[in-house]
């Protein structure tokens, strides 16, 4: 193999276990394939007459993937100019929230349409809001508040006008999905799930974010910045297909995607193509979603939220819910996995609750016998497993479903489960990563972001240590090392995407795809990981991402041709 580019770092991890650590990494930099890793000999040997580039101190690792995402929905609800209200950019409480709201509403042009995401009734203790609640706060301008799990938004009257609904009504409810309504008739300015929403947020999302491509370039920045060079996109429509291939067919483009495809969508057993190469974005696969999320009461479980100011105060039943927070009865889950199954395609359905996941490994169990599959490497997915318990785990390797571990779950919001929500027996072993490993599942970590940042670094040193950012411990016992961390934000998460052959790790005819990091991350404090270990940038299929450029390059284009992304984006749910 040829090579015209030779690395050099103070030591490169490889997460290849044959060859764990190097001196230096040669690749081809007009294909981006590795010709060779070891000593600086050895790649000098396949790149001869090249002069090394020396990264000093640097510590050089295949680029960060993260398994489980929507980076187009990201931007759109969280960059400018829209508005991130969730916790995990600072704003802790409930009284924030309505600061900024009050500050926001004074200091901008009073037409301004504004959109908010990322509130959390139980974290911010926050109410299920209503049009006059927000009224109170935006008595003109046309405002939308997207609850942080995707599945509620919130509006105010100036909202409802501009929606056009005659009298203030809305129209009826459309399948899976419903307005909030006064006793007569009128809107309460409420919505759940994706037909409501869209149909509630839509107006003002498009007239309060004109550029949604540069948006979403703004958040494919910040997962470069996080070290990140692959994601995914887990509720695919083939409504995002030109804002994906826009973003991909750029020169520096910082992130690649994998796509699945939600089976929501009629046309989600068809094949994908694209003019964008498929090395930058292709169809992963199918995505369903088993039941709801643990924020708003509505995860399939066995078990009940506990009685506590925090659950009165966000209005959550009780429960325990069983099944009745499911999206499927058996048999509709049982068509839909035949007509997935039928593709060859990979699977990966939601399910937070321990009844969804059961639910799910059923469904699974027996669709892999109806066709052929069991013990082939299908690698068909459960995506979060925010409750699973350890048996579900060991019957998923015997099954060879994959473990996407909701990371973000324990970092941003086990503080709130853990007595608040749910009896520690439970609340401490949400994201059971240490009984995913005791079982022999290769575990990736997630932010389903928009749900949260996405920061494999943090990731790491949460799910090592079992310290939230509180630094509070819950759940030691569930804790990984640190070696079983960094492959789950590299090789595994490659392995869960099915591209672990070119992806993943550092060698011999893989893309060269790096991040360069200030420090060694198995040298370092864990418990301080992210204080001592920075991202510095990152490299794909051979090329230095000047992330700079890669925005001027989205600016430039015409954001008429992208007019109607933010209101695809409001289709797509999170998780």
């Amino acid at each position: 193999m040829t090579a015209d580019m030779i690395l050099k770092a103070a030591s490169i991890i490889t997460m290849d276990p044959t060859n764990p650590r190097s001196e230096a990494v040669a690749f081809d930099s007009a294909t981006g394939v590795i010709a060779a890793v070891g000593s600086l000999a050895e790649c000098r040997a396949a790149a001869p007459g090249v002069e090394p580039t020396d990264l000093g101190s640097q510590v050089l690792m295949p680029g960060f993937i993260e398994a489980h995402s929507h980076p187009v929905i990201s931007g759109v609800y969280t960059q400018e100019p829209a508005h991130w209200i969730a916790r995990s950019q600072g704003v802790a409480t409930y009284a924030e929230v309505q600061k900024l709201w009050r500050e926001l509403d004074k200091s901008l042009p009073p037409e301004q349409p504004l959109v908010f995401y990322g509130l959390e009734r139980p974290g911010h203790g926050a109410p299920e809001l209503t049009n006059t609640d927000l009224d109170e706060y935006f008595p003109t301008r046309p405002v939308v508040v997207m609850d942080i799990s995707g599945h509620e938004v919130y509006f105010n009257s100036a909202a409802i006008t501009l929606n056009g609904w005659v009298d203030g009504k809305p129209p009826a409810d459309p399948p899976a999905a419903r307005f909030g309504r006064n006793p007569d008739g009128t809107s309460n300015g409420r919505a759940y799930e994706t037909a409501a929403v869209v149909a509630a947020a839509n107006a003002v999302q498009a007239a309060a974010i004109p550029h949604p491509l540069l948006s979403a370039a703004r958040w494919y920045r910040k997962l470069a910045e996080a070290g990140i060079t692959t994601s995914s996109e887990h509720a695919y429509s083939s409504s995002l297909a030109t804002a994906y291939e826009a973003l991909a067919s750029m020169p520096d483009s910082p992130i690649r995607v994998g796509l699945y495809h939600a089976a929501t969508e009629p046309s989600f057993t068809q094949p994908f193509t694209s003019k964008a190469p498929e090395t930058r974005l292709w169809k992963a696969g199918i995505k369903l979603w088993s039941d709801g999320t643990p924020v708003n009461g509505t995860i399939a479980s066995s078990f009940a939220y506990l009685d506590s100011d925090t659950t009165r105060a966000a209005q959550i039943p009780l429960g325990p819910s069983g099944d009745s927070t499911m999206n499927y009865t058996r048999v509709e889950f049982d068509a839909i996995l035949d007509q997935a199954a039928a593709t060859g395609m990979q699977l990966a359905v939601h399910a937070h609750g321990d009844v969804a996941i059961d639910f799910v490994l059923d469904g699974y169990a027996a669709a892999l016998s109806r066709h052929g599959l069991l013990g082939t490497d299908h690698r068909w997915r459960v995506e979060h497993w925010t409750t699973g318990r350890a048996d579900q785990f060991a019957r998923a390797v015997a099954l060879g479903v994959a473990t996407p571990l909701a990371a973000y779950q324990f970092i941003y919001q086990d503080d709130v489960y853990d007595g608040k929500l749910f009896a520690s027996d439970v609340g401490s072993q949400v994201c059971a990563a240490g009984d995913a490993v005791r079982a022999g599942a290769r575990i990736s970590f997630h932010s389903d972001s928009p749900v949260a940042p996405a920061i494999p670094l943090l990731d790491i040193q949460c799910m090592v240590t079992r310290q939230t950012l509180t630094g509070e411990v819950h759940g030691p016992n569930q804790a990984v090392s640190v070696d079983d961390a960094l492959k789950a934000v590299t090789i595994n998460a490659a392995y869960h995407l099915r591209r672990e052959h070119d992806l993943g790790s550092i060698e011999v005819g893989k893309l060269a795809d790096f991040v360069e990091l200030s420090a060694d991350p198995y040298r370092v404090d864990i418990a301080s990981l992210t204080d001592h270990v920075k991202v510095l940038g990152t490299w794909v299929q051979g090329h230095k991402i000047d992330l700079d450029s890669f925005i001027a390059e989205v600016q430039s284009v015409d954001p008429t041709e992208h007019a109607d992304l933010a209101e695809h984006a409001a289709r797509k749910k999170c998780c």
